[in-house]
């Protein structure tokens, strides 16, 4: 299931170029066009679900699929071991900007809390 008018839908469907980082069959990591910290990389599920809790809803294991791949990027990032925040934005009012379920995976500088 893919939204026509939807960026990380394109992405997914390698309509819209990215920097590829990581395929699955069915996620993709690809990095940030504007990285908040050295390693900054998106989680996408290729199917279409506008923030993490619909996906979560549909109960079929794509967000952990995702929060899965997120630990990979960040073993493969060289970031796992020195810690690495994993976000999910749901809502305008959160900051989501692309209704389309993503885990946004930073690290490599120290992250303070609170975020923002």
């Amino acid at each position: 299931m893919a939204e026509a008018d939807c960026l990380f839908c394109k992405i997914a469907k390698g309509e819209v170029p990215s920097e590829i980082v990581r395929e699955g069959e069915r996620t993709l990591a690809f990095r940030d066009i504007n990285p908040q910290a050295p390693t900054h990389v998106l989680v996408i599920p290729r199917e279409h679900h506008p923030d993490a809790a619909s996906a979560a809803a549909a109960g079929t294991g794509l967000v952990d699929e995702v929060v899965q791949e997120a630990h990979e990027v960040a073993e493969a990032e060289g970031i796992a071991g020195t810690g690495y925040r994993l976000v999910f934005n749901t809502g305008s009012g959160a900051g989501q900007t692309v209704f389309h379920l993503h885990a946004h995976v930073l690290g490599g500088r120290g992250l303070n809390w609170p975020p923002g």
